[in-house]
């Protein structure tokens, strides 16, 4: 299954090691991963809060499922990732 992360990532700063671990652990599962850090990790420093996350969702459309990180409510963009799978009905997985 293709599994898109889901977490904290603004005002932290251990998100990357975060999200590597569950990425090595989903991927160990046999899942395909997308994980949003690494990949908007790549984008340039004057990228803003709002192209991060247009970037996030073209990744998450991708996706079957959602994985939600421990944290994620505390989260504005993971909230937002997650109001999104709701609506259409993905597979939501918590931490």
């Amino acid at each position: 299954m293709k599994i898109y992360i889901s977490g904290k990532i603004t005002g932290t700063t251990d998100y990357m090691e975060r999200f590597a671990v569950v990425e090595a652990r989903l991927t160990e599962q046999g899942h395909s991963v997308i994980n949003p850090a690494r990949v908007n990790g790549c984008l340039p420093p004057d990228t803003t809060y709002e192209q991060y996350m247009d970037m996030c969702f073209c990744m998450l459309k991708q996706a079957e499922a959602i994985y939600m990180m421990q944290g994620w409510r505390n989260s504005p963009g993971a909230c937002r990732e997650f109001g999104y799978a709701m609506g259409i009905d993905m597979i939501i997985m918590e931490e």
